[in-house]
């Protein structure tokens, strides 16, 4: 028999540019919702208690705000992008 188990995003994070390509979809398909999965996503691949420590934040805090229920400030969102390690840029739209 073979044994399956969940996909997870988390296992094919494994460089900055892999976490940058994965969180620019997720700012491209415009739902806030999905940023956030992606921000949690990424935390959890580099370490959320670190991710946190680095953010100023409590780790159940990160975790709160970056759940499916979470709503995050866009400071605490801006606070765990520079944590990540990862910066946002603006373009026009085309």
């Amino acid at each position: 028999m073979v044994e399956s188990r969940p996909w997870d995003v988390v296992e094919h994070l494994e460089t900055e540019e892999d976490m940058a390509a994965y969180l620019d979809a997720a700012l491209e398909d415009g739902d806030m919702g999905v940023v956030v999965a992606a921000l949690g996503d990424i935390a959890r691949a580099k370490g959320m208690a670190q991710i946190a420590r680095d953010a100023g934040l409590g780790r159940e805090s990160l975790y709160k705000a970056l759940s499916t229920t979470g709503n995050p400030e866009f400071a605490t969102v801006l606070k765990v992008v520079q944590a990540l390690g990862l910066q946002f840029h603006v373009q026009v739209a085309t």
